[in-house]
This record gives C-alpha cells, structure tokens and sequence, in this order.
C-alpha cells in the first residue's frame, strides 16, 4: 500500500467557471470545496445510474492529469512542494491552447483538445519530470496495480522510470467526465455530453494554471489544496 497523503499536480478549471460547473457537476463534486453536489436533474433522467457511470473520476475531482498521484518522498515536505509549484508556474513558457471538444477516449468520455499541441506536450512533461524528485518509489504493489502485462515496453518502462506509464510521448490531455463504458453504452452518453458541452460556447481554452491535488487517505477524495497561474513566456523581463 502506498503511503499518505499523496499528492497530484493537474490542470483544474478555475472556481466558478462555466468549465468548472459543467465538469464538477458532472462528477457530483467540487475538488475546490470538497463537499458534494447534486447532478443535473437532465442527467440523472438520462441516465439514472450517473452515480455508478460516474464513481471512478469523481474520487479524484474535475481534472486533467500533469503528475500522476504520488505519495512524497521521505525527505520531503508538504511546504517544499508547495513552494516548487510557485517556482514551476512563475517560470516563463508558452501557455498551450486548445479547443476543447468533448469525446471518448480509451473507453470512458472526457474534453480532450481536438488536435494535438506542442505546447501542452511540453507542459505536461516539464511537470513529469521537475516534480519527480518529490515522488517516493512505487511499491512493487502499487507496480503490480498497473497491470505492467497489459502495457507496451515504453509504458512500462515509464511506469518504473516516472512512476506513470501514460507520460511524454504517451501522454493524452484529457478532463475525465465517465469511468469506462462498452461502446454500446458509451455512444448515446457521448451523444448526450456533447450536446451540453455545446451550450458552454467554449471555442478556446487557455491551458493557463497548474493545481496540487491533496489525498488524505486512502478512502478520501483528491481536494485542491492551491493553484498557481502560468507565467505567459511573452512577460519575460516584466
């Protein structure tokens, strides 16, 4: 069993935000307040089982995943981490932007950036790697968790290296609204996401900030416990 807490680094919407109701909601719960919420009554006529379609992403908030969780490593803190996040986000770069659709991908539905962008790439394996010295080894028990069998040689090999197979090159960006569905089930509830994903008008979005993610154990939800917007490159020596 891996120790705790642990920590997880992710794009969050910013609080109140339309992205950040449509998605909270969705899951039933706002990772910024901890406390739950009650699904859109559309939803849950739908689809009167949203709880169950829902139960895998709501334990860890409205999100997409930079850093993988992970516990801290034994000679670091909670404070030190905090103060890195600072670093990293004051750190001038590109800020990538995306159009955001709604689609499913690798069985479950998420918003997904329609095409690929360098930047976002790049984003996601700065955190993969300037964050890893805070993360304390997998266990062979939280190794084995992954199903190392079922996964390619570079995933594998970035699950023992980085602790997370789906990082650099294997990385997806993807805000997680399901848990896995078969595609019979899957088709009319992407159907049903897309078309109140449509009433948002998002046509652009600012992958802008990064978010520590705290677990206090293992039957706690992920909450966040701070966010720090990115420092745009074009600010240099402002």
């Amino acid at each position: 069993m891996a120790p705790y807490p642990r920590y997880a680094i992710y794009y969050a919407p910013p609080a109140g935000t339309a992205l950040d109701d449509f998605g909270a909601s969705l899951l039933g719960y706002n990772a910024w307040t901890g406390k739950d919420l009650a699904f859109p009554e559309q939803v849950t006529q739908f689809a009167p089982d949203w709880i169950d379609v829902t139960s895998d992403p709501r334990k860890y908030g409205f999100h997409a995943t930079l850093k993988a969780p992970f516990a801290l490593a034994i000679d670091r803190r909670e404070d030190e981490l905090l103060a890195a996040c600072g670093t990293f986000a004051a750190t001038p770069r590109p800020l990538p932007i995306i159009t955001p659709v709604v689609d499913a991908i690798s069985g479950f539905v998420a918003v997904v950036p329609a095409e690929p962008v360098s930047e976002l790439l790049r984003l996601a394996s700065d955190c993969v790697t300037e964050f890893d010295e805070f993360r304390v080894p997998l266990t062979a028990d939280d190794r084995a968790r992954r199903n190392p069998d079922a996964l390619t040689p570079r995933q594998r090999h970035y699950l023992d290296r980085w602790g997370y197979p789906y990082v650099l090159e294997e990385f997806r960006f993807h805000l997680t609204l399901t848990g896995r569905l078969d595609a019979a089930r899957r088709a009319p509830i992407l159907a049903m996401l897309r078309g109140r994903f449509a009433e948002l008008h998002i046509d652009r979005l600012a992958i802008d900030r990064i978010a520590l993610f705290r677990q206090g154990d293992a039957n706690a939800r992920f909450r966040i416990i701070d966010d720090w917007p990115l420092c745009p490159q074009h600010q240099r020596g402002t």
